[in-house]
């Protein structure tokens, strides 16, 4: 008898994108010279104290496991960090350094989640977080959001869509695909509206440090309930070093541990003392100037990307997303998207990737390069739409 994949594999899906960046990557080496602004990925090196903390460790020789949860003097830092950033008290006994947020992910669920159970998550949104439910037998409930509610749910939308299996809400802020935040009186009014029904409330926070235009909240300022999802890869630039953090209730510490002591043992010990070297305030105030890098960034592509005839009725308060309306140009983003690469060596990401609510009339654009790099992809962007 020939084995057989698991029946879960059927409902895991593959991102678009990535047909999308291995053609990229093809016309690359054919000599095409290809602007990307499709990957979720800061142009930015790491910084240079974080390599040098990297490399201290692996020199030493001394590369062991970790504790399950993480080094105690980065679960400190991290603490340190809620109450200089936030004003909030965090015990590092519940701060569980993860590789990368999507392991914060797995281990958030794995530990609250039930096969059949539910969680709701806005349509559009990043499309790992269905399968990370997936994994443990749970399901994605998407509830279409628009510009009125800045993509994001709240709590009249999580009150009128809560179901008998719903377990609980994911709100990512800033979020992807579409870079809006969510105020903190909505994010407190949704956590108490989650918490009234005995649910969890998930917090994906991994765009933090990377906000324009007002501060923004951490769950954490309005109850000690939530679980908050963070990571070393957006702000703090360590992308490929794959280390994150989970925060978990009180209650869930015990299960926690025993289950990152199964699914990953530790994460890289090198990349965890690389990122103790991120909370320096040098470093720190490098990570803000690159911030404020980005927001010029944002600045000009939004401006831009109107003048060619786009619409993008929320204008980004984080991360490093524009989510444009292409329903001037086309009903179908995909194939908008696969034409624009070929004709003119621009990637970008298709709405479709990110959900089914108005997917076909959306367009992910990163402005993870340079204004320079960025007015290149724009000047043939509109030879594109002349053609």
């Amino acid at each position: 008898m020939t084995a057989r994949i698991a029946d879960r594999m059927q409902t895991i899906s593959s991102f678009y994108v990535m047909a999308l960046l291995q053609r990229a990557k093809q016309l690359e080496q054919q000599g095409r010279d290809v602007i990307h602004m499709e990957i979720g990925e800061p142009d930015f090196p790491s910084t240079q104290a974080v390599i040098e903390a990297g490399k201290r460790c692996i020199e030493t020789g001394e590369v062991k496991y970790t504790a399950p949860a993480g080094l105690p003097e980065l679960r400190q830092a991290i603490a340190d960090f809620y109450q200089q950033r936030y004003q909030v008290k965090v015990s590092p006994e519940r701060i569980f350094i993860t590789p990368g947020a999507s392991g914060a992910f797995l281990l958030a669920f794995g530990i609250s989640l039930n096969p059949e159970q539910a969680i709701m998550m806005a349509d559009p949104c990043y499309p790992c977080n269905e399968n990370f439910a997936r994994v443990y037998g749970a399901t994605a409930q998407y509830v279409p959001v628009n510009a009125e509610q800045a993509y994001q749910l709240n709590a009249d939308l999580i009150a009128e869509h809560w179901q008998a299996n719903t377990q609980g809400v994911l709100i990512a802020s800033p979020s992807n695909p579409t870079g809006t935040v969510i105020a903190a009186e909505a994010l407190q009014q949704a956590i108490a509206t989650v918490e009234q029904r005995g649910g969890c409330f998930y917090s994906d926070e991994i765009y933090h440090g990377l906000d324009y235009d007002q501060p923004i909240s951490t769950a954490l300022s309005f109850s000690d309930q939530v679980f908050v999802i963070n990571s070393f890869s957006k702000y703090f630039a360590m992308t490929g070093w794959r280390i994150g953090w989970l925060v978990v209730p009180d209650a869930f510490i015990e299960a926690a541990e025993k289950l990152a002591q199964n699914i990953f043992i530790s994460t890289a010990t090198h990349s965890q003392y690389a990122a103790l070297a991120s909370f320096s305030a040098e470093n720190l105030a490098e990570l803000d100037r690159r911030r404020d890098l980005f927001k010029q960034r944002r600045d000009f592509l939004y401006e831009n990307l109107l003048r060619l005839g786009f619409k993008v009725d929320c204008k980004p308060q984080g991360a490093f997303y524009l989510y444009a309306d292409c329903s001037a140009f086309t009903n179908d983003s995909f194939q908008f998207a696969k034409d624009l690469l070929e004709a003119e060596a621009v990637a970008v990401t298709p709405g479709i990737d990110f959900g089914t609510h108005q997917a076909n009339t959306r367009i992910r654009f990163a402005y993870t390069a340079s204004i320079d790099r960025m007015a290149i992809a724009l000047n043939r962007l509109e030879r594109f739409l002349c053609r």
